[in-house]
């Protein structure tokens, strides 16, 4: 077969062809082999080699005790409301309730109707108002108290501490005991004797 007048060789070009195919594969195995190698001296940042090197990255706030408020929502009609017998602990004649009032009278006795407390209130607007319950403690965003504990940052490693919590609200959470003034407190979701960093 002649080509440009040329003859043609079939033969010829696919052992050309082959051979091309093939310089390119092995050019290409070649190249990958050496990247890999550049790549593994390079310094890449890896998150999880970071912090099992240096710790996680936690957000953190240090305990303070002081005296202030946590609002306890009631449900109030006819500056009447019922609540369970946990919420009865926490209210107390004379307390505040925030939208205007305050409590008057809490019942000793369950109420047979609804099997509640009945709490009096004085000069409180109808619908869900909040009672300020009075603390003197560390205030500590709700989220960071599972269950009780919250994690303490300790030479480095997170740390579980069992707190006794007096009242919470949807943003904080009071704590009377099981910390001390100074604690650094963990608010990130870590594992207990996890390594941290600030």
């Amino acid at each position: 077969m002649k080509i440009l007048g040329r003859e043609f060789n079939e033969k010829k070009l696919k052992k050309n062809v082959y051979t091309a195919v093939l310089v390119v594969l092995v050019g290409w195995f070649i190249f990958r082999f050496v990247m890999v190698a550049v790549e593994s001296r390079m310094v890449v940042f890896n998150p999880v080699r970071d912090a099992n090197k240096n710790g996680v990255l936690v957000e953190t706030v240090v305990a303070d005790r002081k005296e202030g408020a946590i609002n306890f929502p009631i449900a109030i009609k006819n500056n009447r409301a019922y609540v369970s017998g946990r919420a009865r602990a926490k209210l107390r004649a004379g307390q505040k309730i925030a939208e205007g009032g305050t409590v008057a009278n809490i019942s000793n006795n369950l109420d047979l109707d609804s099997g509640m407390y009945v709490v009096q209130t004085r000069g409180a607007a109808d619908g869900v108002n909040n009672v300020q319950i009075s603390c003197n403690g560390y205030f500590i965003p709700v989220y960071a108290v599972r269950e009780g504990v919250v994690m303490v940052e300790k030479s480095g490693a997170a740390v579980s501490q069992h707190v006794d919590v007096v009242a919470q609200d949807s943003t904080f959470a009071c704590i009377s005991g099981g910390i001390n003034d100074g604690d650094i407190i963990i608010l990130s979701k870590v594992s207990n004797n996890q390594k941290v960093s600030k």
